[in-house]
């Protein structure tokens, strides 16, 4: 079976698209080709489709949807939401944002949850960062936007560390918080950032309402401990020692996402989530492909 990646740049490391190399790399493991250049029997559409029609059957790789206030999310929406009615299957990252979606578009006649995956072998292979500063380092990476919530993550990071404690923050920061026990590094290449991880005893992503963060998957699969919102699917692929920070329920309701509740670090609950996750991507190839081909061999 050749499967047909569209609107996935495959140069990109941004989430979907660093998502979108590793299912390029395992999807031929486990019985399909990924060659554009080929005939489809199946297209895998990140998110949005810009075609009218495809002459095989196509999915859709949904990893989040607007609901935000501040802008026009129905038109924002439009592109997505007819991809999502013309295709055959749908493929979401999370029951958070499967929920998400059927609350918005209607719910779907076919689809699977499948968490992302994290590359195993590449972490195998991944020699940490030596930093012999600090007893334990924490560590926290995402394109940081508001409601990513970086002054919260420093905030439990003061909180809860020891004095012999670092923490190192990837990705760009505009406004810093300048103290001698964190750390800014910038962008990271995915190497880069994997030996972080294996370095790091805990990864802190207290992000409101995120789906199924890349950068959890990874730091999890380095056995990282992971400190995170209940809000939002991260929980979902956070294992079990994670340390959840309990917010109140949504009901999915449009928000102004920037505009974000603050939290209460003493709520903390355990993972009810961490048997329902495989981080193996090569397990996650399998169950895309496994949805994909049986369901056309199926129909």
């Amino acid at each position: 079976m050749n499967i047909v990646l569209e609107n996935v740049n495959l140069s990109s490391n941004s989430g979907p698209n660093s998502f979108g190399q590793k299912l390029h790399k395992y999807l031929p493991h486990v019985g399909a080709t990924v060659d554009n250049k080929e005939t489809p029997d199946a297209y895998l559409c990140f998110i949005e489709s810009t075609r009218e029609k495809h002459n095989a059957p196509l999915y859709q790789r949904l990893d989040g949807i607007y609901f935000n206030t501040a802008g026009d999310y129905t038109v924002q929406n439009a592109n997505i939401k007819r991809t999502y009615d013309m295709s055959k299957g749908i493929i979401f990252q999370s029951n958070f944002n499967k929920d998400l979606t059927f609350k918005y578009f209607g719910e779907h006649n076919n689809y699977a949850i499948i968490h992302n995956g994290a590359d195993m072998k590449l972490i195998e292979n991944t020699e940490p960062v030596n930093i012999d500063k600090y007893e334990n380092v924490w560590s926290c990476a995402s394109s940081w936007r508001p409601h990513k919530r970086l002054p919260e993550n420093i905030s439990y990071f003061l909180e809860h560390s020891n004095k012999n404690d670092g923490l190192i923050i990837a990705g760009s920061v505009d406004k810093r918080f300048m103290h001698d026990r964190i750390h800014y590094v910038g962008e990271l290449t995915t190497q880069k950032l994997f030996s972080l991880y294996k370095t790091s005893k805990y990864f802190l992503h207290l992000a409101w309402l995120d789906h199924c963060p890349n950068v959890v998957v990874d730091a999890h699969a380095h056995d990282c401990q992971i400190i995170c919102s209940s809000a939002g699917g991260t929980k979902e692929i956070a294992g079990h020692d994670a340390i959840i920070i309990q917010e109140e329920p949504w009901d999915f309701s449009p928000i102004d996402l920037y505009n974000h509740p603050p939290l209460d670090f003493t709520k903390k609950v355990k993972n009810i989530w961490h048997k329902n996750t495989e981080p193996d991507m090569m397990h996650v190839a399998k169950k895309y492909f496994d949805f994909i081909s049986g369901d056309i061999n199926g129909s």
